[in-house]
Parts: C-alpha cells; structure tokens; sequence
C-alpha cells in the first residue's frame, strides 16, 4: 500500500491511499478522504475496514510528515513502515539550496549597499565579474539545478560555474558533498546515514544540520526501504492520473459526480 496527500480540488487537500499491485487500474484506489487530520483518516478508514484486513498489510509507503506516521501506525499495525526515498532525499537536497538561497540574499544585501555607497561618491559602481560571465548575483542564481545532480552529469558550463562557485563559497561545496554522500547511502553499501549523520554534527552548516536531526528522527524508517526498495512512485503516478482525468473532464462542477466516477474507474 501507499498514502499520500494531493490537493486535487480548489487547493484544498485530500489524503489518497492505493494498492500498488493494481498498478493504478481497476482496484487501485483504496481510499480518498478529505483533509490530512490523522484522527479524522484514521477514523474514516477503521470504521469502513475490519482489524482483521489491516493487520494484513505487508508494507506501506509515505512520505514524513508526521501526521502520516501516526495514520500508517493505527491503519497499518504489522505492516512495514517505509519513508520514501526521494522524500527522503528532498529534504537534503533542499537543505543545500537553502544555504545557496540565504548567501544569494546576502549577497543582494551587499550589493544594494554597495550600489548606495558609490551613489553618495558619485561613481560607477561595478560589481565583480567572474571568468564565466558570472557576477556573484547571478553565480548563486545560475547554480541551483546542477546542485541536485552528481557532478557526472554536469555539463562543462556547470562545471565551470561549479568550480568558481566552490572556490567562492565552500560551505556550498561541503554541503553539496554532504548531500551527493547522502545519495550514495542508498546507492552503495559502503556508505552508511550513520556515518553521515557524524559528518554532518560535525559541521557549522546550519541547514545541513536541521536535515540531519530530521534524518535521524526516521531514520528506522529509511532504512525499511532497503527491505523491497519500496517508494511512493506508484501513488505520485496515480495522482498524475486523477489531475489528468479533471483536465479532461474540464473543470470540476459537481464534486460528488466526480468522485462517483473516480470511484468507477479506480476504486
């Protein structure tokens, strides 16, 4: 199994949770309930499946939030409990653009300080332009999509760029080591979260470090993906199909008629 949220109508949130052996077809849908409260999904489904149905749960996967944690717990007793990877891995990936966000902003501060001052001496302010064409504004602006991926799959632009931003800025580099370290936990056994937990403590980077705290709370539940290296793709594919079936339906008028026929075509 597996569940999720999405907001699939006006905004608002629904939680959804699927059977991934049905792989999104006929008999996926197991449930769609309104909001993310945990006492009201918990409710919702315990009074519609017996405890004799819920204890046969194998493995489910959700993301971590923890209103999701306390759901799985009470609808899921025995099964497995696995926090998705690439949830998993947002949470550091984001960590380094974070760091990369909060240094851009300083540097804007600077500049606009920079800018006032040559106003006042009455001369041409110029800010530093590096070998790339890059000024530091926009080094920080222009560096966000390679930090997500390994440095194999830079481009020799983004290895240029990459060079002068970790030259300028090394806290971004260790950050971005630290996390392309975190990918390899999952990718290679010689890599253990424990190990970069310590490496990480050991660091000032602020960011990197709410990431770790946040890893170490799960991290039981991490380390269940390498059980059946199981995600929550299969419930992201599904709900790329309901937002699917609302834009061909053009627009939702009648809620209750919508649902009726999600219910038809998956339930």
């Amino acid at each position: 199994m597996a569940i999720d949220e999405t907001g699939l109508i006006d905004g608002e949130l629904y939680t959804i949770m699927i059977n991934k052996k049905a792989k999104g077809k006929k008999g996926s849908l197991a449930a769609i309930i309104k909001g993310t409260k945990s006492s009201i999904i918990t409710r919702a489904i315990t009074n519609k499946v017996s405890f004799d149905r819920l204890v046969k749960v194998k493995e489910i996967t959700l993301d971590l939030a923890n209103s999701m944690d306390w759901i799985v717990r009470q609808i899921a007793p025995n099964g497995l409990h696995t926090y998705d990877r690439f949830h998993v891995q947002k949470i550091v990936t984001e960590a380094v653009q974070s760091l990369r966000i909060r240094l851009r902003w300083e540097v804007i501060e600077e500049e606009n300080q920079a800018v006032l001052k040559a106003k006042e001496l009455k001369i041409e302010y110029r800010p530093k332009i590096f070998s790339n064409g890059d000024t530091k504004k926009q080094l920080l602006a222009r560096s966000r999509y390679f930090l997500y991926k390994p440095s194999i799959k830079w481009t020799d632009t983004q290895k240029q760029r990459a060079r002068i931003l970790f030259k300028e800025y090394p806290e971004i580099s260790e950050a971005y080591h630290l996390s392309m370290y975190f990918r390899n936990c999952y990718e290679y056994r010689k890599y253990k979260f424990q190990d970069w937990i310590e490496k990480v403590e050991s660091t000032s980077l602020k960011e990197m470090r709410v990431a770790s705290q946040t890893i170490k709370r799960h991290l039981g539940g991490i380390l269940n993906y390498f059980e059946n290296r199981a995600t929550n793709a299969a419930i992201e594919s599904f709900h790329s199909k309901l937002k699917l079936f609302r834009q061909r339906t053009r627009g939702i008028v009648d809620k209750d008629f919508f649902f009726f026929r999600i219910i038809q075509y998956f339930a």
